[in-house]
């Protein structure tokens, strides 16, 4: 169960002010909230998050008790410089209407972002892909429903920036104790 909070809780937090969280947000602005903006993301964040725990899955039986804690410690990292990087969106030259459209780029820019990263770490470090899909599967869910609610206008308000840096900071603080954790160095 510790696998779908920790699931929920990374895609969640790793997707405020993220690409994905972005789009969403401009092109619901575009299509006045309409509901399939937000079906594509509900159905983008669901797949990516399951896809990244069947990897996760499959990783966990090639992988040693350290050197799992050490890919959750790689993934953290990761995670940390992607959140301290500026995100850079382009303005869609022509908004699509195109629910499948919208699922795709979802899709594509979710695969690669450190959230879910995260879960591919953290279905291969506990061995329960499931509650880490479906908890970072919510998170997702939960943080592209905040975008397409407060569009582009409503994000554009809040210091995505500033906050991006914090969680950046807190999430770099992890990934060092967990590394030097599985090196034996801190207890």
């Amino acid at each position: 169960m510790s696998s779908l909070f920790f699931g929920f809780i990374a895609v969640l937090l790793g997707t405020i002010g993220a690409r994905d969280q972005l789009t969403v947000a401009q092109v619901s602005a575009v299509s006045r909230r309409g509901p399939g903006v937000l079906a594509a993301a509900a159905i983008s964040a669901t797949v990516s998050a399951m896809a990244m725990a069947l990897a996760g899955q499959a990783m966990s039986g090639l992988l040693p008790a350290a050197g799992k804690t050490m890919l959750v410690a790689f993934a953290l990292g990761f995670a940390a410089i992607e959140l301290a990087l500026p995100v850079h969106l382009a303005r869609a030259r022509e908004p699509t209407r195109s629910v499948a459209a919208i699922a795709i780029v979802l899709f594509a820019r979710q695969l690669g972002d450190a959230a879910r990263f995260i879960v591919f770490a953290i279905a291969a470090a506990t061995g329960a892909p499931l509650w880490a899909g479906v908890g970072g599967a919510l998170g997702g869910i939960l943080a592209l429903a905040a975008g397409w609610a407060a569009g582009e206008g409503g994000l554009a308000a809040l210091p995505l920036r500033a906050m991006r840096l914090a969680l950046g900071a807190i999430v770099l603080a992890a990934a060092v104790a967990i590394g030097l954790g599985a090196r034996g160095i801190i207890g």
